[in-house]
């Protein structure tokens, strides 16, 4: 039971969520101007989860048949038959239960636009069979998770979630960019659409660099329209020096530190930006 549980964890990629969770949590400080409610902030949490959960698992059901066949992803549970089709469809359904009924304790709003967020989620992994900005699926995922916390506390949309959907939405499509250079040759031989499978490495990794300055952008923006302070554009500055190193280890002709750079680095810029802009709330 406890082997099958770790299987589980490994299929979804649940460390992952530590890419989106802080910036959800920062958007709550933002819009809040504080701590919500804590039931409010557990609803906030469990809808994120539970989301971030479906688009996973569907993720896995659908791209098995590739997984298979492509060598860095070749044994995943879900391309060595570990975990059964069955089981990854159903645990994307019943996450995408539990995902609108925590919308549901959230408010009504949030209750009526969650099944937009389940399409995208379901959209993004056949994206890669018809379109190579399936990148910006992803991106369009995480530009609604702080305008989903704006409507769960104030049951409208604030400008500031606005820009700091955006900076994530590009935050997310670059990496994302990134990630996809380990697969360029498979991608190209099987038909696989993605940015750098259409443009080739170079162009991709520029492609990335503009998306990720436009992230920062973004978030200043965000500090601007939001009124936050002097720590909190400390906090922007330090977390642009972790995306100018992360595109430092990534060359055209050396893509040995992606992983390092999406798993180490990315981790980083969440965490410290949800640490300054609570810092900056308080202080």
């Amino acid at each position: 039971m406890i082997n099958k549980i770790k299987t589980y964890f490994e299929l979804i990629k649940f460390s992952h969520t530590i890419f989106a969770l802080p910036f959800a949590i920062s958007s709550v400080f933002i819009v809040e101007k504080g701590i919500p409610e804590i039931e409010k902030m557990f609803w906030i949490v469990m809808a994120l989860v539970f989301a971030r959960t479906a688009g996973m698992a569907f993720n896995r059901y659908i791209d098995a048949p590739i997984d298979k066949m492509n060598p860095r992803t070749k044994n995943w549970p879900s391309a060595k038959g570990e975990v059964k089709p069955w089981e990854m469809m159903a645990l994307g359904l019943v996450s995408s239960i539990l995902f609108m009924f925590s919308s549901y304790n959230l408010n009504m709003l949030a209750f009526w636009l969650s099944p937009v967020v389940i399409l995208l989620l379901l959209i993004y992994p056949a994206g890669k069979r018809f379109t190579q900005y399936v990148h910006l699926i992803l991106g369009l995922v995480y530009f609604l998770i702080p305008v989903a916390v704006s409507i769960a506390l104030k049951g409208y949309v604030e400008p500031a979630s606005l820009t700091l959907g955006l900076a994530m939405a590009f935050w997310v499509s670059g990496f994302d960019i990134l990630y996809a250079l380990q697969d360029y040759e498979f991608d190209k031989s099987f038909g696989i659409y993605s940015i750098p499978a259409k443009y080739g490495i170079k162009k991709a990794i520029l492609i990335a660099r503009f998306f990720h300055f436009l992230t920062f952008v973004f978030v200043i923006l965000t500090g601007l329209i939001a009124n936050l302070g002097t720590v909190y554009f400390v906090g922007v500055f330090i977390l642009s020096g972790f995306l100018v190193y992360e595109h430092l280890l990534i060359k055209e002709n050396d893509l040995s530190k992606i992983n390092k750079a999406f798993f180490t680095v990315n981790g980083f810029v969440s965490i410290i930006y949800m640490i300054f802009v609570i810092l900056d709330v308080y202080i």
